[in-house]
């Protein structure tokens, strides 16, 4: 028996505004499947890919401020540093302590050596907040209150307005994902409810008439596959597929029925758009892309994906190019007093 829920629904002849919802959300579904379809067969590829053009830049990349780092900490006791300059200097090598460590891309040699280096300026941080008057302390915790608590957090944490505008990405993103997280639960809680009504009405074991038991067991083996695969939108249709079987009826659907389908149908939706972003997310190296992937709100195809791969390639390369001009400017006194000058360490 074939089976269409968007053509049920249009079966009315004037419909209502739910029930054209319903048509685009059933329209939204079925392209968000196909679309979750063709990430599971094209994620290998785009790994592969990711992995074949990303990997090496990055390594060189790491490999390149890792010797930034160790340069800069040889040149505090090679050259006569002034203390301001000094005091450059070792926030540098803190941060890119900071950026190395859990690093993926580093020998375990060279692991060891950004580990030491950051606990020593961590210490060494604490020691002085330690030191630190309380007066100087209040004083700062007052500032901040004036100049406003969010922007000024960031700001002491020495983040420029682009890493606050990420940081604002980042907190949308989480109330996406908790939208998601209550959608999940909807859909968990309506394939229960859909699972358990399709179950009484077709059981096998409460139909008498033989000749009829082996349909009913063959529609309940596809609701049983439905639910283990959590697939709603399928019991959905099959919902009514055996309810009109059962009264001989094509009528539309019930008040009570469109709004449940709605709300059903909108967590589905919910669903298979957090199946594919689960997809695309470890094949986005860069939080840049990642967030340019957010604002795609899931219109993003694969072959956008592979021009991002190669955008961040290029970005990556192109920084590389810049760290290691400024590390061979590190590797002399000259090179260094004019970066400092410049405010370019």
């Amino acid at each position: 028996m074939s089976f269409d829920l968007k053509t049920t629904i249009q079966t009315q002849v004037e419909q209502s505004k739910p029930e054209k919802k319903l048509n685009r959300l059933i329209d939204e579904i079925e392209r968000l499947k196909q679309q979750l379809e063709q990430w599971q067969q094209a994620q290998h590829e785009i790994r592969a890919y990711s992995q074949k053009a990303l990997m090496p830049a990055y390594r060189e990349l790491y490999t390149t401020l890792y010797e930034q780092m160790q340069t800069l900490w040889n040149s505090l006791s090679s050259y006569d540093l002034s203390k301001s300059d000094t005091a450059q200097v070792e926030d540098k090598i803190q941060a890119l302590a900071r950026l190395l460590q859990g690093s993926r891309m580093l020998n375990q040699k060279q692991m060891d050596e950004v580990d030491k280096m950051h606990t020593y300026y961590q210490q060494a941080s604490e020691y002085s907040q330690k030191k630190k008057p309380k007066k100087k302390i209040a004083e700062s915790f007052d500032e901040s209150e004036n100049q406003g608590i969010e922007e000024d957090h960031y700001e002491s944490e020495g983040w420029n307005s682009e890493q606050y505008q990420h940081a604002r990405e980042q907190a949308k993103l989480k109330r996406q994902q908790d939208k998601q997280a209550q959608a999940e639960k909807l859909v968990s809680q309506s394939l229960k409810t859909v699972y358990l009504k399709i179950a009484s009405m077709i059981h096998p074991d409460r139909e008498p008439d033989e000749s009829k038991k082996a349909a009913k067991t063959e529609l309940l083996q596809r609701a049983n596959e439905a639910y283990e695969q959590e697939d709603l939108f399928f019991l959905l249709k099959l919902q009514l597929e055996v309810e009109q079987s059962k009264t001989g009826s094509n009528k539309g659907l019930s008040t009570e029925q469109v709004k449940f389908y709605q709300q059903a149908l909108e967590a589905q939706s919910q669903s298979l758009k957090k199946q594919i972003q689960e997809l695309i997310d470890p094949l986005v190296w860069l939080d840049k892309a990642k967030i340019a992937v957010q604002k795609s709100k899931g219109q993003l195809n694969i072959m956008d994906l592979y021009k991002q791969i190669d955008a961040d390639v290029s970005a990556v390369k192109q920084q590389l190019k810049t760290e290691k001009q400024r590390l061979m400017y590190m590797g002399k006194e000259s090179g260094l007093e004019m970066l400092l000058k410049n405010g370019a360490l």
